[in-house]
C-alpha cells in the first residue's frame, strides 16, 4: 500500500490513496477538514463498522442502521497520542438480536479490526453496544 500527502495552503493538505481516492486534512485552528487525529478515530469506526455489517449479514439479521459512537482520550501533553478509545455501536433493525451483535463487536475487536487492532497495542480500546427496535410502519 502507498500514498501520497501534499501540502495545498496553510494548514490543509490533500491525501491520495494508491487507489487513486483523495482526502482533505487540516491541522490548523479553524479547519476546512478533518484533522490527522481525528481520520485516525474514523478509521478505527469505519474499520470496525464494516466487519460488524459484514458479520450481521452473515447472521442474516434484519438491520436498516448500523452506527458507531466514538469516543476518546488524548494525552495532555505532546505527543497528544489518544489514550483511549470508545466504540459505540447503535443497530437499528427488526428483531436484531443482542447476542449476534455482540459476537459481531467481538469478533472485530479481537480478531478482524486492523485498526483497532494496531492501536491496541498502545490506546485502552473498549466496546460497547445497543440495538433499537424498527418503530412498526
Amino acid at each position: 500500500m502507498q500514498a501520497n500527502v501534499k501540502w495545498v495552503e496553510g494548514d490543509t493538505f490533500i491525501g491520495r490513496s494508491n487507489s487513486n481516492h483523495n482526502v482533505v486534512f487540516d491541522g490548523g485552528s479553524d479547519s476546512a477538514a478533518p484533522s490527522p487525529m481525528e481520520m485516525v478515530l474514523m478509521s478505527v469506526g469505519c474499520c470496525s463498522s464494516v466487519d460488524v455489517v459484514s458479520i450481521l449479514k452473515k447472521a442474516k439479521q434484519d438491520f436498516s442502521d448500523v452506527q458507531v459512537q466514538l469516543t476518546s482520550e488524548r494525552a495532555e501533553t505532546a505527543p497528544r497520542v489518544f489514550t483511549k478509545i470508545n466504540l459505540h455501536f447503535v443497530v437499528k433493525g427488526n428483531n436484531v438480536s443482542e447476542k449476534h451483535l455482540a459476537r459481531a463487536v467481538s469478533l472485530s475487536a479481537e480478531k478482524y479490526c486492523s485498526v483497532a487492532l494496531m492501536l491496541d497495542k498502545t490506546v485502552e480500546i473498549t466496546h460497547s453496544h445497543e440495538v433499537v427496535q424498527d418503530q412498526a410502519k
